[in-house]
């Protein structure tokens, strides 16, 4: 049996992928960024452990998240699963004066793999935009740049398969590795999004808990439990060194060696 803790797991794929870690008997701990959704969460899921409670769109919130992570124990997995997606119309500023695309989808991941205790997998969800994410790593917080929500979402994405090719590469005693769950008819992708949402959340599960050899690897990309192609700037050390270093810069929080 593994423990499990799922991001964003209120509903969506991260209450689907804890629905099936629950049912093959591993243990699983949800998060909302509300108490309300926890609740929620926690109905849905009723044989998870716990169901946390962070915003994650605040760098103070997402810290103290870590910290209640860590107070339940060690973790064998985490899925960074938490996103908001591309339909926001105007640049958004949180709490930290951060875009909340930013700040949720690359800088919350960032914050978290740094402060929970070191699992022995790590899972990213990305997606297929992530290949046309600004590689360049250039305004980050969008403020020179006209606002572009779909920009901002596939440059989010890339940052979350940068972050897990580099903690591959950084942390070698953990299994690090991304994913594209396909565009699937959630919240967030719609009704007429087109792929097998069955399938979505299958491969985060697998990454999180397998043991075939298949699962075991670190630093690669999945769509669909098969490896797939990613922008080659996600391969390139400097990128990913230069996002850590964004990250750091806009958090005040160093990632361990």
């Amino acid at each position: 049996m593994s423990r499990v803790f799922i991001t964003g797991s209120a509903d969506g794929l991260g209450q689907m992928a804890a629905r099936l870690l629950v049912e093959a008997g591993h243990q699983v701990v949800l998060h909302a960024r509300s108490a309300a959704r926890a609740d929620d969460a926690w109905r849905a899921v009723p044989q998870a452990q716990a169901a946390l409670v962070g915003d994650l769109s605040s760098i103070a919130a997402t810290r103290a998240l870590a910290g209640q992570v860590n107070r339940l124990g060690r973790f064998d997995a985490v899925i960074h699963n938490a996103a908001v997606g591309y339909q926001e119309p105007r640049r958004i500023a949180t709490v930290d004066g951060l875009p909340h695309v930013f700040a949720v989808n690359t800088l919350a991941p960032y914050v978290l793999t740094a402060l929970i205790d070191k699992p022995q997998r790590l899972v990213y969800l990305s997606s297929g935009l992530h290949r046309s994410g600004d590689a360049s790593l250039d305004d980050l917080a969008w403020e020179r740049r006209p606002w572009q929500g779909t920009a901002a979402y596939s440059d989010s994405k890339l940052h979350d398969a940068l972050l897990a090719f580099a903690m591959a590469r950084r942390w070698p005693q953990v299994l690090s590795n991304a994913l594209e769950p396909g565009w699937v008819a959630t919240k967030m992708g719609g009704a007429g999004a087109p792929d097998d949402l069955q399938a979505a959340p299958k491969t985060q599960v697998w990454l999180a808990v397998s043991d075939e050899p298949e699962a075991t690897v670190s630093g690669a990309y999945f769509y669909h439990m098969k490896p797939h192609d990613t922008l080659p700037a996600v391969r390139d050390v400097a990128v990913q060194e230069q996002l850590i270093q964004a990250c750091e810069g806009f958090s005040g929080i160093r990632l361990p060696d």
